[in-house]
């Protein structure tokens, strides 16, 4: 059976959309999923479906979620291999080297358009660094992700997409825990 990854966005941030991962897990059992681990509280989940497409998970866990817990939250599902080669294809690790601690990984909800990536400046917002891949930004964040212009809002804003942010030691235990 296919392993998945989700990843919820806004949740359990600031004392609103609360979503205890114990409940978050039974969730997706009750949804037939199998093999379902979370890990830290912000909502990301390992797990196995027989449904192979991750715009229907992505559908049914949103679906769940809101009948649950009633309010609606964003979900982005990615496959163990795509998930094992946005860990792969990070420049700033593999090329640069950078500190991973200031390295995070914004996941898209769909490609954006090229001109509205290409229409973003990137030496606008130095000292942070980003560079997009498909679904996929790469984020270099010397001061820190809470000191960078660069969030998931603005990213929403100039691409018009969904987006949810992890940091870089999240995504690699995403990965372990996928294999």
């Amino acid at each position: 059976m296919p392993t998945f990854i989700s990843i919820l966005r806004g949740i359990n941030v600031s004392g609103h959309k609360i979503i205890k991962m114990k409940a978050l897990q039974e969730v997706y059992e009750r949804l037939g999923f199998h093999r379902v681990r979370t890990y830290i509280q912000s909502g990301n989940v390992v797990f196995e479906s027989s449904i192979s497409d991750p715009g229907k998970l992505e559908h049914m866990i949103t679906g769940e979620v809101l009948k649950s817990f009633g309010f609606e939250v964003p979900v982005i599902v990615l496959s163990k291999d795509s998930l094992i080669e946005i860990s792969m294809q990070n420049d700033y690790v593999g090329k640069r080297g950078e500190d991973i601690s200031k390295l995070h990984v914004t996941i898209l909800s769909a490609e954006p358009d090229k001109s509205l990536a290409d229409g973003i400046r990137k030496e606008d917002y130095l000292p942070d660094e980003f560079y997009i891949t498909g679904r996929t930004i790469y984020l270099f964040c010397p001061n820190g992700y809470g000191n960078t212009k660069l969030s998931n809002t603005f990213f929403e804003k100039k691409l018009k997409v969904q987006a949810t942010t992890r940091n870089w030691n999240t995504v690699l235990v995403l990965v372990k825990m996928s294999e």
